[in-house]
């Protein structure tokens, strides 16, 4: 696979450039390393494409794992409280989880537990490699790389994305670094609050 585009939201991709030269080297290195027609072994059962040999998600995925945690990319979480209550979850937003259980009991509410995971993170960076539905991907660049963000785990959120020339040898429903460039501009300039490097790869 390689890199086909990259866009740089809040300045991530010149933060990488500046003060993670190595990670972004490694990151492009690994990219590199995905064999994409070995990753093409699905075979369509969609109407539109029965019988076409499609590029599968899990192969993908399964690839991207063991190059990364090969580099010691390993799974992080973000752990944290919430209530019904407004007012009480803002105040305990930017407190440490065992703090915000204690001001949410003291306040006569019920906490409940709740996570953000990332599979790959190192050395401050959060990457999520996303070949699933739409939603998915939403979910990544506003809630899984925000949170680890002011949660201070990390600096800069990496999002990899199939481009629709990908995208279009794969099942449908896939998001794609096209549509999902136009989602984040269409926000405006600093939404969402944390620098992001999106990449889209193609074969």
């Amino acid at each position: 696979m390689k890199i086909a585009e990259t866009y740089s939201h809040l300045n991530g991709l010149e933060f990488l450039l500046v003060h993670k030269p190595e990670l972004w080297e490694e990151i492009q290195t690994v990219i590199g390393q995905v064999d994409g027609k070995a990753c093409k072994t699905k075979l369509s059962k969609e109407k539109n494409m029965k019988g076409r040999l499609l590029y599968s998600p899990i192969e993908m995925n399964r690839s991207f794992n063991g190059l990364l945690k090969a580099k010691d990319w390993m799974e992080s979480r973000v752990s944290y409280w919430v209530t019904k209550d407004e007012k009480l979850i803002r105040k305990t937003l930017s407190m440490p989880p065992e703090k915000q259980k204690k001001e949410i009991e003291a306040a006569g509410c019920f906490p409940i537990f709740s996570y953000n995971q990332t599979d790959f993170v190192k050395d401050r960076l959060a990457i999520e490699v996303q070949f699933g539905k739409y939603a998915f991907v939403a979910y990544d660049l506003f809630v899984k790389h925000l949170a680890f963000y002011i949660g201070d785990k990390i600096d800069v959120g990496i999002e990899i994305l199939p481009m629709k020339t990908l995208q279009s040898q794969m099942s449908s429903g896939v998001a794609y670094y096209d549509g999902e460039l136009y989602n984040v501009i269409r926000q405006g300039r600093g939404v969402p609050g944390v620098p992001l490097v999106i990449i889209g790869i193609e074969d």
